[in-house]
């Protein structure tokens, strides 16, 4: 029986997620206003415990931004540039191939490719960079662009998502970011993710994509303008979407980072959410999806390698990866690096066996 929790109902949904019942969104919405993130954690993590064992993973990334420029301007980011503006920049695919050799030389397995809506760039190009790739690295798995991209680029060729995703798909891209999810909410996305395709459209667009044989990550950022019952309605969204495709290979929750965005400048947003908020973002997540969805994962960029490292023993099981080369955080000030001794360092300090893997969560060797 529960015996952590600080509230009866908390520690009957808590029971709920412990007997592996469905948690609803009324369930969701008690968990996420509650600060007993201690009981969560701890019931979360045993839930992990019995999906994954003691293991937790990470994968050897190294991330390219083919381009900063973009059709929409979103509140929450400090990366994207117009045309012309100062230090935009859109690479060549040789320069992109470049950045890729680098990212092979460090070890890298998976290349994670995103960057802005950008009107400027024919289809043809992301078809030669995939296919440029996949023929010059044959053992890289490509994860490329947001549902958001994806979304844009069906949109100003006058295509279908599904037609757009099937050319990708024959030139290699194998699997999606997860990007661009934002908050899914209506009462919120409009003042985070202005220009950016509505919730819906980021639903459907993740699932043409899966039924074209694309998989993806998922994501939410969360510690911005979003209420508690924003969040639990944009990961029931997602949990839905996941019974019905199952396309999904891990949820990752993204801390909000503030500076040089518009909604510090604005003094909408004013402080980070704070540790203790991180981890119960974590536990309630794995207490939502529960089998549904194994992959929780912890990214250490956003939120700090120590906490991350708590995260581990409150529901997540994945730290992401080496993220070589990440530029849109580094746009808000988080410049921070990892090598792979120290993913390994961390992952045993919070005693659990690491696992180097590879993009589609199967392991490569146990370090």
């Amino acid at each position: 029986m529960i015996g952590l929790s600080k509230s009866s109902e908390v520690s009957d949904i808590l029971q709920k997620a412990q007997d592996g019942e469905t948690l609803d969104y009324s369930d969701g919405v008690t968990l996420m206003e509650s600060d007993d993130f201690h009981g969560m954690a701890h019931i979360a993590n045993g839930i992990r415990k019995k999906l994954v064992g003691d293991t937790a993973s990470f994968v050897v990334g190294y991330n390219m931004n083919y381009s900063n420029v973009c059709a929409a301007s979103c509140q929450i980011c400090a990366f994207y540039r117009r045309k012309g503006d100062e230090g935009e920049y859109t690479y060549t695919v040789e320069e992109c191939l470049k950045q890729v050799a680098d990212g092979v030389s460090l070890g890298a397995t998976e290349i994670h490719i995103v960057g802005g809506l950008n009107p400027y760039l024919p289809i043809d190009y992301y078809e030669d960079l995939f296919s440029s790739i996949c023929r010059e690295y044959p053992k890289v798995t490509v994860k490329a662009l947001t549902m958001a991209e994806l979304f844009f680029l069906a949109k100003i060729n006058r295509s279908s998502v599904g037609e757009i995703a099937q050319r990708f798909r024959e030139a290699g891209l194998k699997t999606m970011t997860g990007g661009g999810a934002e908050i899914l909410h209506p009462d919120v996305r409009p003042l985070i993710a202005r220009g950016k395709l509505t919730g819906e459209e980021w639903l459907r667009t993740a699932e043409d994509a899966h039924n074209n044989g694309i998989t993806s990550n998922s994501t939410m950022l969360y510690g911005h303008l979003e209420k508690a019952k924003h969040r639990i309605d944009h990961i029931i969204k997602i949990r839905e979407l996941q019974a019905k495709t199952h396309g999904f290979l891990s949820f990752i929750p993204l801390k909000f980072s503030l500076p040089n965005t518009e909604l510090l400048r604005s003094g909408d947003v004013g402080d980070p959410s704070s540790a203790q908020d991180d981890i119960k973002v974590i536990a309630v997540s794995r207490l939502l999806f529960g089998d549904l969805l194994k992959n929780i994962a912890v990214y250490w960029v956003s939120m700090g390698k120590r906490v991350a490292q708590v995260a581990l023993n409150s529901g997540g099981n994945d730290l992401i990866g080496t993220s070589f080369s990440e530029k849109i955080y580094k746009e808000t000030g988080r410049d921070e690096t990892i090598s792979i001794e120290e993913l390994t360092h961390l992952i045993r300090e919070a005693g659990r066996v690491p696992i180097q893997r590879d993009t589609f969560y199967n392991p490569i060797r146990y370090m």
